[in-house]
């Protein structure tokens, strides 16, 4: 099966789309945790419960966004993604640059994570370099989906919030 043209995104599309920004928010916000967990072993300190707790949960998650991201990616293959409505050629550049970012961000940093969890410590700071990239690509995307929703009114946020039928 081949990737379709649509009008907008399945279900499972939009579900992955807002689980995986959901984990991604949460990585965000506390996923300093995992740095306070790596400093107090190699200082040889204990770690606060909650730094534990938060540790644990920013590993876990980082490992369901690689899976949930591979998932997203099997089903945009198969699905396909609908076109740009506006037919602007540079917006549509912008929009499929800013998508495969993501997509790159999404597999490679908890990748980083893993390996300097279990072989290199020092890719923890090539791991660290995400959090501000991933700032700036959400704040990039949400801001070109409002742009799209409130100036150019073309529906492009819509397609992200109700599931289409393959045409």
């Amino acid at each position: 099966m081949g990737a379709q043209r649509t009008n907008g995104y399945a279900p499972i599309q939009i579900g992955l789309h807002w689980l995986i920004a959901a984990l991604v928010i949460f990585q965000l916000i506390f996923g300093e945790s995992m740095a306070e967990a790596t400093e107090a072993a190699e200082e040889g300190t204990a770690l606060s419960a909650p730094d534990a707790i938060l540790a644990t949960a920013h590993y876990w998650v980082g490992l369901s966004i690689l899976a949930l991201v591979a998932v997203r990616l099997i089903v945009r293959i198969r699905a396909g993604a609908p076109a740009a409505i506006d037919g602007n050629p540079i917006l549509a550049m912008a929009a499929h640059a800013t998508h495969w970012l993501f997509y790159g961000l999404l597999v490679m940093v908890p990748i980083s994570g893993l390996v300097a969890v279990y072989l290199n410590p020092d890719a923890g700071d090539i791991h660290q370099l995400a959090k501000p990239a991933f700032i700036i690509l959400i704040l990039i995307h949400a801001g070109a989906a409002l742009f799209h929703h409130f100036v150019l009114r073309d529906g492009t946020l819509k397609r992200m919030l109700k599931p289409s039928k393959a045409v």
